[in-house]
């Protein structure tokens, strides 16, 4: 079995839709290292999507799931429920930054997880309307596409979508737009489209992820606290890429001093098994009617076993921390190599391990082709890369927490190899 093999036999059973960033079939993984069915070893910078924050196959997460499988794998927790469930919900109610007493529910997926909390925001508030944000993504499902600010792949041709979705520009230094720009278009919203007092929720990533690693004003937050309690709508915060440890906080939003009605989460938080939740204020959590809630393998007995272990992972081995450490071992590379001449480097930006930047043409337009170029070639280097950005044009860094510095480094010696190579073959052309 060989990747061009897999990789044909793919094209014939699975729908083109799902899309992969490479073409190597992974072996067997660890911690920060994947190896093909070639057998070739690969350096992750990808932590598939954010999602192995403590690494592939952690032994402490490997250790809990085994002891799970070893009693039970599925009831339902609408049938019988276990412990697990309730002591990982105190757990993330003790830890998340909500104002007051908080509850928490388990589903499966981060589309589950966005989608559910802008259902508990509407049940609370009784309003349909949610403002979302351009470039942000929220998942693939429908509800979750309509309120991703994104056309290309995850709208096109999949329309109509739900009502009652609108979006606005977000403001960061690197996409262009002021806190000042993105209030002018919220006025435009409420005096042509729909008032406020229709508007159920915001739903906002505190880092865009798939957008482009966009990092907000910091007056952000406090503008949509004062709109928040002037018409009284809830805030979703979407932490299913920023959380558990990846930018320097256990959650994202502690980087604010702000605390959002609702939090949805998912990815990492259970160390590469399929879980997600809405963690949130306790009165806002239960205006949904029982049975209004749930999923039949949401709060999977073995994910939230995965998940209490990777929360102690996160503790014992200082996670947030070395975040802030990695974070500045590849600022320091990538600033380094920004500031030489003929540079394709351009908007380095990112919190803790959270870091991206652009490839920019000779004229410092986005360039999305080299983006993906460079990606590809450094995968043929020995390293995985993903990009991301409206264009395309952003190669973000999502690296295991676990990593040592040796393979960190050894990574970013081969993206500098191929960001010079690249450099050199743009100053020729």
């Amino acid at each position: 079995m060989d990747n061009l093999s897999l990789q044909q036999a793919r094209a014939e059973v699975v729908p083109r839709g799902v899309a992969s960033a490479t073409a190597i079939y992974a072996a067997r993984a660890e911690n920060a290292e994947i190896w093909d069915v070639e057998g070739r070893r690969y350096i992750d910078f990808a932590g598939g999507i954010a999602v192995l924050n403590v690494g592939h196959r952690h032994p402490k997460i490997i250790d809990a799931v085994s002891r799970q499988l070893g009693q039970f794998t599925h009831t339902a927790f609408q049938v019988a429920p276990y412990p697990s469930y309730i002591e990982l919900a105190q757990r993330l109610n003790r830890l998340a930054p909500i104002e007051g007493p908080a509850k928490t529910v388990f589903f499966t997926t981060g589309a589950e997880a966005t989608e559910n909390a802008v259902k508990i925001a509407r049940s609370a508030t009784r309003r349909g309307g949610v403002v979302a944000f351009s470039g942000g993504f929220h998942g693939r499902t429908l509800l979750a596409s309509a309120m991703t600010g994104k056309v290309l792949p995850y709208k096109k041709a999949a329309g109509p979508f739900p009502p009652e979705v609108f979006h606005l520009p977000f403001p960061s230094p690197t996409t262009g737009v002021s806190v000042q720009d993105m209030l002018k278009a919220l006025d435009f919203l409420f005096a042509s489209d729909v008032e406020p007092d229709r508007i159920a929720a915001f739903i906002v990533e505190p880092i865009q992820g798939e957008g482009g690693f966009h990092v907000p004003f910091p007056e952000f937050f406090d503008v949509l606290d004062r709109l928040r309690e002037r018409h009284g709508i809830l805030l979703i915060a979407d932490e299913v890429q920023t959380g558990f440890a990846r930018t320097g906080k256990m959650f994202a939003m502690e980087h604010h001093a702000i605390k959002p009605d609702l939090i949805a989460v998912a990815k990492s938080l259970a160390g590469g098994f399929p879980l997600s939740g809405v963690i949130g204020r306790a009165e806002v959590m239960d205006a949904v009617e029982p049975g209004g809630l749930g999923g039949t393998y949401g709060g999977s007995p073995v994910a939230c076993a995965a998940a209490l272990a990777v929360l102690d992972v996160i503790d014992e081995e200082g996670l947030a921390e070395r975040a802030e450490q990695i974070g500045g071992i590849i600022a320091d590379r990538i600033g380094r190599l920004s500031a030489e001449d003929g540079s394709l480097i351009a908007g380095l930006r990112g919190k803790g391990a959270m870091i991206a930047f652009d490839i920019v043409d000779r004229d410092g337009l986005p360039d999305a082709a080299r983006a993906k170029q460079i990606c590809g070639q450094a995968m043929e280097a020995g390293l995985l890369l993903l990009s991301c950005g409206q264009a395309g044009q952003a190669i973000r860094i999502l690296v295991p927490l676990t990593a040592s510095d040796e393979l960190i480094a050894e990574g970013l010696d081969i993206l500098e190899a191929v960001l010079t190579a690249n450099r050199g073959a743009a100053a020729i052309s």
